[in-house]
């Protein structure tokens, strides 16, 4: 199969793209390079696929360019987005472009394609706000759904808070609805939280590896609110095989969405549990810092998966534990990367 993969040189487009060169397929990237160190994942990728590796050098807001890279492919995983809750509050109308009108240049692309190709959306928990009405307990390290031990479900209310949940959760809507009104073939992934090798983490997004690159090289770290916030996290190499999973599967699960993370077995809170468990694996004591919470940001996060396990035949593999032991070791192995 021949796939393209917009946003295939950040940290989850760059990690399928090579599970997919490495079966033998063909992969196009689309990607900008905006995203801080980006061209080192897409040169990663050049040295280990060389030509059946292909980029396009491109903006996702280009209508035209979108439209150009299409043809020839059997399906787009559509990665590319403003990622940061913080960015869309400064700059709500990139993001719109980026995230909303972005999308929607792929979705009409694949539509108006002589063959259209599925499409596989890269959605985000985000779209279920803040989720105020689900009642909460507090505990001495964590955060917890007093009535929800699975987690969130694909059926809650929808909920957009912040001009990133907006654009996510419009995008979200338009790759559903055009499984149903056009029928393409899509899926959609609301995504928790991903880690891993190859993740540039930043203080406003991917903020597991940000926190171990802090550790690492002895760099503070800022905790917004009191640290307890829970979430679910999820390795990329399970979020990878999700994708193939679905793939493999299209003809049966085209226009569904599916909540995807590690669940309730693979939950921490930000920094009560993950601040010692960073310091164990690394030896090094964090100075850490304190700022008030951030709009939007939900006191627990935990997906419930027992869908896509249904019916993709997915779980999540890798305990937390054991991938955040594989991060710290790829961040120390790669250390020079983050010191420049």
């Amino acid at each position: 199969m021949n796939h393209l993969i917009t946003g295939g040189a950040g940290f989850i487009g760059c990690n399928l793209a090579d599970a997919l060169l490495a079966r033998g397929e063909q992969v196009t990237i689309f990607d900008n390079l905006s995203r801080p160190r980006s061209d080192l994942n897409l040169s990663w990728l050049q040295g280990r696929h060389g030509a059946r590796l292909r980029f396009i050098h491109a903006d996702i807001r280009d209508s035209d360019a979108v439209m150009a890279a299409v043809p020839g492919h059997q399906t787009i995983f559509h990665l590319a987005s403003q990622v940061a809750v913080t960015t869309s509050v400064k700059d709500p109308r990139t993001d719109f472009e980026i995230n909303a009108l972005g999308s929607l240049n792929v979705l009409e692309a694949a539509r108006l394609a002589a063959r259209p190709p599925a499409v596989f959306f890269a959605s985000t928990n985000k779209v279920y706000g803040g989720m105020e009405d689900v009642a909460v307990v507090e505990q001495a390290t964590r955060y917890a759904y007093r009535d929800m031990p699975e987690g969130v479900p694909e059926s809650h209310l929808l909920d957009f808070h912040s001009p990133y949940g907006c654009s996510k959760g419009s995008a979200d809507q338009y790759v559903r609805d055009y499984a149903r009104i056009y029928g393409l073939k899509t899926v959609v992934f609301r995504q928790g939280c991903i880690y891993g090798p190859r993740q540039m983490g930043v203080e406003d997004q991917g903020w597991a590896a940000h926190f171990v690159i802090a550790a690492v090289t002895g760099r503070p770290v800022t905790i917004y609110g009191d640290g307890k916030q829970v979430r679910d996290m999820l390795y990329i190499d399970d979020l990878v095989a999700a994708y193939l999973a679905a793939l493999e599967r299209i003809g049966t699960v085209s226009g569904r969405i599916y909540n995807i993370g590690g669940g309730p077995a693979n939950a921490l809170s930000i920094w009560a549990e993950f601040g010692p468990l960073l310091e164990r694996l690394t030896g090094n004591r964090i100075d850490v810092r304190r700022g008030d919470w951030r709009p939007g940001d939900q006191s627990v996060y935990i997906s419930a998966i027992a869908k896509a396990e249904r019916e993709l035949g997915w779980r999540p593999q890798v305990d937390v534990a054991e991938g955040i032991a594989r991060l710290v070791g790829w961040v120390q192995q790669h250390r020079d990367l983050f010191e420049r």
